[in-house]
């Protein structure tokens, strides 16, 4: 497994951190949103990027603070069929 690190600047950050972290483990939108009972359209407007009032939130705090957001995750680089 190859570790991925990723540093989450905008919206769009996030939401490409949290899709390849899903792909990395195999899950659908679907199934992911089921994990967290929330609809599949809010993983959807997460993955796209979408600004939500909570993102917005985090990424002013971290601009005034001077605090830096990371994700990583664990994942196989071989292709899936």
């Amino acid at each position: 497994m190859t570790r991925h690190t990723a540093r989450l600047r905008s919206p769009a950050d996030f939401g490409l951190a949290v899709q390849q972290a899903r792909l990395a483990r195999g899950l659908t939108q679907r199934q992911l949103a089921a994990e967290l009972d929330v609809p599949q359209s809010t993983i959807s407007e997460i993955e796209s990027g979408k600004a939500t009032i909570y993102i917005r939130r985090l990424l002013s705090i971290a601009r005034v603070t001077g605090l830096e957001f990371a994700a990583t995750w664990e994942g196989d680089d071989a292709p899936r069929s």
